[in-house]
């Protein structure tokens, strides 16, 4: 009788934890790009297998894709009533999604991203302070404070769909408007 007494209390604790591991918060992944397919749900251009790529997963499921971060922050807050899973971004550097809280932005109106909107993203802090320092431009920024950014295009930078997104970025016009400087590199990913 002791034996049964014992294990009772086992058995209830063990199956109340596997109840409970069942219950844990959904994981939401980034899904990949297919160029052939996705179209950015803003904008309606053709989503790009590169660096400007992000995307969003709602709580049921439904993942949208945008071709430029501007598109996706346009999107959350024309739909802020939609509850959301997970937004993801991909690093400037190597195209790994990145979760939208989790990394660093860089903000410059010379930029050059598909949809003009000037901001990029990093995995890490380091990483966008580099970018700024070689670049000698531009604004690094959390994930809060792009909350507040305002998200103006900048028209003159816009990037024609037809070139790669691959991350390149081609000669741009200063902060002022009145100098040429080349920021990246022609091996970036």
């Amino acid at each position: 009788m002791k034996t049964k007494r014992f294990w009772m209390p086992v058995a209830v604790v063990t199956l109340g934890a596997l109840v409970m591991s069942g219950c844990g918060a959904k994981k939401y992944e980034a899904l990949p790009i297919d160029e052939a397919v996705d179209i950015c749900e803003e904008c309606k251009m053709q989503v790009k297998d590169g660096v400007y790529a992000t995307q969003l997963t709602l709580a049921d499921g439904k993942n949208y894709k945008f071709d430029d971060i501007g598109c996706m922050e346009k999107w959350e807050k024309e739909h802020a009533q939609e509850k959301l899973g997970m937004d993801f971004v991909r690093d400037y550097n190597d195209k790994t999604w990145i979760e939208h809280d989790k990394a660093t932005y860089v903000y410059d109106p010379s930029i050059r991203t598909p949809m003009a909107y000037g901001v990029i993203s990093f995995t890490d802090k380091k990483s966008a302070e580099e970018f700024v320092a070689k670049e000698e431009a531009g604004k690094v920024m959390s994930a809060e404070e792009l909350a507040n950014h305002d998200w103006k295009q900048n028209k003159d930078m816009m990037m024609g769909h037809e070139e790669s997104g691959s991350g390149d970025m081609k000669d741009m016009k200063g902060m002022d408007g009145t100098s040429e400087r080349k920021q990246g590199n022609s091996d970036h990913p």
